[in-house]
């Protein structure tokens, strides 16, 4: 990007603006130290995924044709959620596909909305963000982050530039958390098995924090560890790329 930082709007996720406020506020921080300008929009709302995923696409639609509106005067949009970045990158063109109009903002905006950990590799060309975390670290791959998006290695890239950091791999780490949004509701028993694999993976690799980009499966993941009193913690990484620990 040279010496000219873009200007950036913060779309922040239902999940994070409820249960996760941190999150938002780790990821302007660390955007603000790399030079962006960022901006937050009190207006927007949900992105209208939860309506999608269970079939109410009118509803769907609505919600989505608010969020189309809201971010004309930023060079992009960022959402630390590869699950909204999915949302609005895949899924807004297929809602729009018979409203010509509304199509062309949302191709627009699906060409400047970036998930964060993409943002900062792919756009800021940056992977060390200048966090220090002398810990022993698991990364859980959320789905939509890995699946719709394609995003793997740029968070790998990320934690790994970080001072003191062990960075371990777990097991079988492709497979979902368990999570899947109203899944966990439908089928919880078969949900928090899989969470529990997921938390004994980290640990079997002796991980003291799992980390992921989705504030969903932290929830969900953070839920299981405490009912099953592992000693793990969870964290967001924007989170952790926010730290300055010493070691």
């Amino acid at each position: 990007m040279g010496t000219q930082r873009p200007r950036v709007a913060l779309f922040i996720t239902c999940l994070a603006d409820q249960f996760f406020p941190q999150v938002g506020e780790c990821a302007v921080a660390v955007l603000r130290r790399l030079g962006v300008q960022v901006t937050f929009n009190a207006g927007q709302t949900c992105c209208g995924q939860p309506a999608f995923n269970t079939g109410f696409r009118n509803e769907a639609r609505e919600v989505a044709a608010r969020v189309l509106d809201l971010f004309d005067d930023a060079d992009y949009v960022v959402a630390p959620s590869g699950s909204c970045s999915s949302m609005v990158r895949v899924f807004y063109p297929e809602l729009f596909a018979h409203d010509p109009s509304r199509l062309e903002k949302a191709e627009k905006l699906q060409s400047r909305f970036f998930e964060f950990s993409e943002f900062l590799v792919k756009v800021l060309g940056v992977e060390d963000a200048g966090a220090s975390f002398p810990h022993r670290v698991a990364y859980h791959d959320s789905c939509h982050l890995l699946r719709e998006l394609h995003i793997e290695d740029e968070p790998r890239r990320l934690l790994r530039a970080v001072r003191g950091i062990e960075l371990v791999e777990i097991e079988d780490y492709r497979l979902c958390c368990g999570f899947g949004g109203t899944f966990s509701v439908k089928f919880p028993e078969v949900s928090v098995a899989m969470g529990q694999d997921k938390a004994k993976a980290a640990m079997r690799a002796g991980a003291e924090y799992l980390v992921a980009n989705d504030a969903g499966c932290l929830m969900h993941l953070a839920g299981v560890i405490h009912r099953q009193s592992l000693g793990l913690k969870t964290m967001h990484l924007a989170e952790l790329l926010a730290r300055r620990e010493a070691a």
